[in-house]
């Protein structure tokens, strides 16, 4: 049974049930919607690929993997450089809202859990506003999850999400959506070992399309997400 401790944990980490609320941002995908780049199985496909293999892969993840080596490094000064930067790479308010909530949520659930009873935050992180990929960090050391898993746990919550936001708004029916999931899995599993081996100088969130897309979202008139 103990051998089996850090699959649960890894499990529930990545389930929609986590309550951090996930499931109520797009991160741009409505406006792409609404503005026609997406508007069929292919589009969808092409979108969350290009995602994925970009700033997703390149920024949100590279940024997790550092985290979770900084948090098993004791770190501390290293968390705090880190939080700030991903919080300033947000590019519009809907963005840092959405980290900040999410961050939040994350670390109120992990202070109630008995797993959570003995962290400690970093001194430099107490009082400070703190982003999902910091605290995604923090969590995977309080559940005993390995970088590599709780990275992979990471990207599959936002591919399931922005799959979910499809569901929900193109509509796409439940079989398209996992059909789309198997197309997009083996882009999943690359980001994932390219995010582990990707040089400092080599992260990046340029997507001036994606940008765009959230920044319309904030004046989008009709719309089911926050983002």
């Amino acid at each position: 049974m103990t051998a089996l401790l850090p699959l649960l944990q890894l499990l529930r980490l990545a389930s929609p049930g986590l309550p951090i609320g996930g499931f109520s941002y797009s991160q741009g995908l409505e406006s792409a919607l609404e503005l026609g780049l997406v508007h069929d199985a292919a589009s969808a496909r092409q979108w969350l690929g290009d995602a994925l293999q970009g700033p997703v892969c390149q920024f949100d993840a590279a940024l997790l993997v550092q985290a979770i080596r900084m948090v098993a490094a004791a770190d501390a000064q290293g968390l705090a450089r880190l939080n700030q930067r991903y919080l300033a790479s947000r590019d519009c308010r809907e963005q840092q809202q959405e980290t900040l909530q999410m961050g939040y949520s994350l670390r109120q659930l992990l202070a109630g859990l008995p797993e959570g009873q003995a962290m400690g935050w970093p001194v430099s992180l107490l009082d400070e506003d703190i982003c999902l990929p910091v605290a995604w960090a923090m969590a995977a050391q309080v559940l005993g999850i390995a970088e590599r898993e709780a990275l992979t746990a990471l990207l599959w919550s936002w591919l399931e999400n922005q799959v979910m936001v499809l569901l929900k708004a193109m509509p796409m029916g439940q079989s398209a959506g996992q059909q789309l999931l198997s197309a997009l899995l083996p882009l999943l599993a690359s980001a994932v070992e390219r995010a582990i081996s990707l040089p400092a100088e080599q992260h990046s969130n340029f997507a001036p399309g994606l940008m765009w897309a959230a920044m319309r979202h904030e004046t989008q008139y009709s719309r089911l997400f926050r983002s």
